[in-house]
């Protein structure tokens, strides 16, 4: 009897763990090319994409689907790992739940990393991958937040500031207080910002204060930590991936902003090599977050090589 008891509460248990909710939304006809909007992270949400994006590319023919990873953003679950195999399970739920053979996916930024690692292990899934500012080799974008970052200290004579960066740089490369001290400088430095938005982007980024779906949208600050804790793959580079992707026929496109503190020269140099320059596009007047800052092109783009 005891034995049975114990068999019926890990049922019991196994069964509130499947039945976690993620938070997802459908834009379009369910008879138009599926999209999978991959949000950035970790301590992230697809909350933006869903405000500003989704229903306008859904209006250009596609069948447009958001999520929030478990964890983050309104997916809230305290008990949840934030792996990238709990990712993968997450996501094969979303396939399941609206019926998905096959999808095009987006990778925003660490979303990137997540949609790589998933059409590694899952190809038959995936019909093509869009990268938007997505971490590509994360210790390249380290280092170049750290060297953009001193050189600036360096012209304005901030030996404070200068003096912080050479203590990160002596920090394990692969703690999150190094990761949370390099993005620390990033922000602080407008890394993720564009100097001067087009009217399009001003307009949309005067809406997220009065947008519920964004004002009521609250971040897990432990997102990060709790990756950090339980996933190994911490820090790493997804271009022998892609070049194996590429190099099995999956069609695979890339957006860039060229105000996008995160990627040097060599970065995005390296990206076209592997995808090739006609499925990759470097925008100006553009920082990280490709669909509002150059939201029209971003559109543009993602019609012409997908339809």
């Amino acid at each position: 009897m005891k034995k049975l008891t114990i068999l019926l509460s890990l049922v019991f248990i196994t069964c509130i763990a499947n039945s976690q909710q993620l938070y997802s939304k459908a834009f379009g006809n369910t008879n138009n090319k599926a999209v999978i909007f991959m949000h950035g992270g970790p301590s992230s949400s697809s909350v933006y994409f869903e405000a500003t994006t989704a229903q306008k590319l859904a209006d250009q023919g596609f069948y447009v689907v958001i999520y929030d990873r478990r964890g983050e953003g309104r997916s809230v679950d305290p008990a949840a790992k934030m792996t990238y195999e709990e990712a993968f399970l997450d996501l094969n739920r979303i396939y399941k739940k609206y019926s998905l053979k096959k999808a095009t996916l987006i990778g925003f930024s660490f979303g990137g990393l997540v949609t790589t690692l998933f059409a590694q292990k899952y190809p038959e899934k995936i019909s093509a991958i869009v990268l938007v500012s997505s971490l590509i080799s994360q210790q390249e974008s380290y280092n170049t937040i750290l060297k953009t970052t001193r050189q600036i200290y360096q012209q304005k004579g901030d030996t404070i500031r200068l003096s912080e960066i050479s203590k990160i740089e002596q920090m394990d490369k692969n703690s999150v207080e190094y990761r949370d001290s390099t993005f620390k400088h990033a922000s602080r430095n407008g890394f993720f910002m564009v100097g001067h938005p087009n009217n399009l982007a001003k307009s949309i980024y005067a809406t997220y204060n009065s947008d519920t779906t964004i004002s009521k949208y609250v971040k897990n600050e432990e997102s990060v930590h709790t990756f950090w804790k339980n996933e190994r793959l911490k820090n790493i580079d997804i271009s022998p991936i892609l070049t194996a992707l590429h190099n099995k026929g999956m069609s695979i496109y890339a957006l860039y902003g060229r105000q996008d503190g995160l990627y040097s020269i060599q970065q995005i140099s390296n990206l076209k090599n592997i995808i090739g320059i006609k499925r990759f596009r470097y925008i100006d007047n553009c920082s990280h977050t490709v669909f509002i800052d150059q939201q029209a092109k971003f559109i543009f783009y993602f019609n012409k090589w997908l339809k």
